[in-house]
């Protein structure tokens, strides 16, 4: 069976400054904060990334992001994508698998589909299938 890899992580931020120049600080990363074409989704390197590919240069490093704390609990936790090649596939296979899908496939500009699901433990996962990259 193919392996998907981690690609990416996510947690809630209520203060997008404030997180940013904590992160900054404390580990080095740099946080980059969209606009609201992107939800005001901060991107974080935390270690230098190909400018074409934008993925890590060091193996099994990975980059990830913040977004705005919801006040639904299924978005108050720390969260990983996993890089799939057919995200219509891994959605059945999540469901078959006993897992639940969290909305309906988005696509995001420049990057590729996304969608969270739930798996049989309850943790808050997502899928993404990259653009020109799988």
């Amino acid at each position: 069976m193919k392996m998907c890899p981690v690609i990416h992580f996510e947690m809630p931020a209520e203060n997008k400054k404030r997180m940013s120049d904590f992160y900054g600080k404390v580990f080095g990363w740099k946080t980059n904060m969209l606009g609201p074409e992107m939800s005001e989704y901060v991107t974080v390197e935390t270690t230098e990334a190909d400018k074409k590919t934008r993925r890590p240069k060091s193996p099994g490093a990975i980059n990830g992001g913040f977004y705005q704390k919801p006040d639904d609990p299924f978005g108050q936790y720390p969260s990983v994508v996993i890089a799939v090649d057919d995200i219509k596939k891994y959605m059945e296979e999540v469901k078959a698998a006993g897992g639940r899908i969290h909305g309906k496939p988005e696509m995001i500009p420049g990057i590729g589909w996304y969608v969270s699901m739930i798996d049989t433990e309850g943790n808050r996962v997502s899928l993404l299938q990259p653009i020109g990259q799988m």
